[in-house]
This record gives structure tokens, sequence and C-alpha cells, in this order.
């Protein structure tokens, strides 16, 4: 299957662009509508964070998104500029606290970890590159 690619500005208004790339990246890999939605939130988690953390404020910058359907694995990689941050490195969020005791941030790294099955960081020629893959369901 090919390749399929968007870059946005690190500006959370583009997100419903986002949001209609992946749901035809899925169509085009024929992922179940269940999957979809899960899919959705794992990849609008991981690129809201590059948006809102990876630039210096009042900085533009770009987020690249390749997704490809290969022998039943679905693969985004996402890929930015900005300063390196390594999300497989953060403390796991612990999830049996209250919403008083939880300290802000590290839930969308978990989220993305429950929904995908391999999550995994590079930092290559001063990008950062996170790569996602599901295993999609056979029939």
């Amino acid at each position: 299957m090919p390749k399929h690619h968007i870059s946005l500005h690190n500006d959370i208004e583009e997100i419903p662009l986002l949001a209609e790339f992946v749901d035809q990246v899925c169509a085009d890999g024929g992922v179940d509508a269940s999957m979809v939605m899960s899919l959705n939130l794992a990849i609008e988690e991981a690129v809201t964070n590059v948006m809102v953390y990876a630039y210096p404020e009042g900085t533009t910058g770009m987020v690249d998104v390749e997704a490809e359907t290969d022998g039943g694995m679905l693969t985004f990689v996402i890929s930015d500029g900005g300063k390196a941050f390594d999300p497989t490195r953060q403390e796991r969020a612990d999830i049996t606290l209250g919403v008083e005791e939880r300290p802000i941030g590290g839930l969308g790294i978990f989220l993305v970890r429950e929904i995908m099955d391999e999550v995994a960081y590079e930092r290559s020629d001063n990008r950062n590159v996170l790569t996602l893959r599901k295993t999609l369901k056979s029939e």
C-alpha cells in the first residue's frame, strides 16, 4: 500500500486535518470503525503534544505524519524539528491515583501506549521521530 503523508503547522487548529488524514489512512487500509476511533485518539494525542511542547512559544514549526499499512500492520511515523523529547522515557502515569493527587501530564502517552501495540522513539538528524504501530485484526 502506498504511504500517506501530511504536514501540519504546530497549531492545534489543524487537528481536524489530522483526523481526516487518519480516517483516510484507515479507510484505505480497511480498518474497522471501532479501531479507527482509538487510532484517531492516539495519533491526535501524540501530535497535539508535539504541537504544544516541541517548539518554543511563539515560533512556528512543522509536524510530519506518515502512515503505511503493510502486511496487517499499520504504522504511523510522527516527526518534528522541535526540541528533543522522548515520550517513551516518561514514567507511566499512575491511574490508580485520584484526579487531585495525580500530577499534571503523562496521560497522553499513557493513552498512546494503551492503544498502540508498539511505541518507539529516536532522535535522527535533529528531529524527533515517534513510530506507532498497530496490528490489524485479520478477518
